[in-house]
């Protein structure tokens, strides 16, 4: 008798490499922006992995940027936000129906403490509940929409005066592929990525 182990899971070979933002290319957006809060948007998307909507959608609660959060009512030790699904104003959603909290470094808590500060200064932004919100055209105080994120990029990009555009997801999947060049499981990945398939992280 010959005994055969099967594979319960099949995961096909990518068929393209993804297309992702180099180290480079995120140091030359970060130099070109003009404000905390684009600086914020960027690392967000390039340490943490946030899609755009992700990005936009955040409200001032998900932000759970201190050491111990226990007072907040969230047992999760460390910096972090929480991306939750949610119906805004703004047309911003997160892809996946199941909410999930990314841990950040120092220099995404230093840019929000930084962007706290630039936003505090305009009056007309101060009652909103999501974290980015229009501070240098109309309609002040309200929140960004997505599309704003990929105008931003755009400009940066240019600014820059880099060999071609970033998109956003192209941030995302430079943070996806440095998790899993610096020793990750596939598994990890897809929970800080909030992949519904894991299909999806491996390419």
């Amino acid at each position: 008798m010959r005994y055969y182990a099967k594979a319960r899971h099949r995961l096909g070979e990518p068929v393209q490499p993804v297309d992702r933002a180099t180290d480079a290319e995120v140091l030359g957006l970060l130099r070109a922006c003009r404000s905390a809060r684009d600086r914020l948007i960027v690392l967000l998307m390039a340490r943490a992995g946030l899609r755009r909507g992700e990005v936009v959608g955040l409200r001032r609660g998900d932000l759970h940027f201190v050491v111990d959060a226990t007072g907040l009512g969230c047992p999760v030790q460390g910096a972090h936000p929480h991306v939750v699904r949610r119906d805004n104003v703004n047309g911003a959603w997160a892809k996946s129906r199941r909410s999930r909290m990314v841990p950040v470094d120092s220099p995404v808590v230093q840019a929000n403490d930084d962007y706290v500060a630039e936003r505090h200064r305009c009056r007309r932004a101060r009652d909103s509940a999501f974290v980015l919100v229009n501070l240098f055209g109309e309609p002040v105080g309200e929140a960004m929409v997505p599309g704003a994120i990929n105008e931003l990029l755009q400009r940066l990009s240019r600014r820059a005066e880099l060999d071609r555009p970033v998109h956003p997801h192209m941030l995302r999947h430079g943070f996806g592929s440095s998790v899993m060049e610096a020793g990750a499981t596939l598994d990890e990945a897809q929970r800080l990525l909030g992949h519904v398939s894991i299909s999806s992280t491996q390419v």
